[in-house]
């Protein structure tokens, strides 16, 4: 029965075939191409001489681009096998490397200046300056003292306690002061008359009498003074909606699953 199955013409087919494709396989497969640029050369050797503080020599050279070649077939063989999956480390340096490419195109074209200014109508308030003050103040641990020294007229600094505080603020903008002084002090600073002594004015630490010099109005600058923060934030916002493009194309090719 054994031979009578060996003399079917079949069997000598599926054998025939078997054994063409362990012979294409071992054989007859064509080998990848690993090509290695003159630019990368360029930059194996910059780096080189970046580190020694000189070229490599010949033999340098050729390590270092045997070590390139020996780096590209072992990221081929990796992916190959699969093992660039659920590595966290590798998918972010992937991620990378394609928004990357995907900006650099939004980069290619500078904005133009109408495109400068809708922005920056659109995001005044992200470009205003703030107001900005110019103040003494005299430093009293409670109120009644620090009204008592008001009254009193002169000069109140004479009177006032000590504290870690300027006694001179120059122009500063109102969030500085907010910071050193208290949200609650820098609003009622912008109220107070120029010129004169007045308060008192809480802070985080007491009373305040304050006598404002000079006042700064905030204002929205002109494109031409702000015009590469305009510029910049532009650019980023075009590279985000380039990203987010992408991605919705990109997420048609995929049914996703959240189990």
């Amino acid at each position: 029965m054994l031979k009578r199955w060996l003399r079917e013409p079949l069997v000598h087919f599926l054998a025939l075939g078997a054994l063409l494709f362990l012979v294409f396989h071992v054989w007859g497969s064509s080998p990848q191409r690993i090509v290695i640029t003159p630019g990368q050369v360029q930059s194996l050797t910059a780096g080189f001489q970046r580190v020694w503080q000189r070229p490599p020599t010949e033999a340098e050279l050729k390590h270092l681009v045997g070590e390139q070649v020996r780096a590209e077939i072992a990221a081929r063989e990796a992916a190959a096998l699969g093992l660039d999956r659920d590595d966290i480390v590798v998918q972010r340096r992937l991620r990378q490397k394609l928004e990357f490419l995907a900006e650099e195109t939004v980069d290619a074209a500078p904005p133009t200046d109408a495109e400068l200014q809708a922005y920056l109508a659109a995001h005044a308030e992200q470009f205003r300056e703030e107001p900005e003050t110019a103040f003494r103040q005299a430093y009293f641990k409670s109120l009644d003292a620090a009204r008592a020294a008001l009254a009193a007229g002169g000069d109140p600094v004479a009177r006032s306690d000590r504290i870690m505080l300027p006694e001179d603020v120059a122009l500063a903008p109102r969030s500085d002061i907010a910071r050193r002084f208290g949200r609650e002090f820098a609003e009622r600073l912008e109220a107070l008359p120029t010129d004169r002594w007045a308060g008192p004015v809480r802070s985080g630490y007491g009373a305040h009498l304050v006598l404002v010099r000079e006042r700064k109005a905030g204002r929205l600058p002109a494109l031409a003074e702000i015009r590469p923060r305009v510029e910049r934030e532009v650019l980023a916002q075009r590279r985000q909606q380039a990203l987010d493009a992408l991605y919705a194309r990109l997420l048609e090719k995929y049914e996703v699953v959240i189990q």
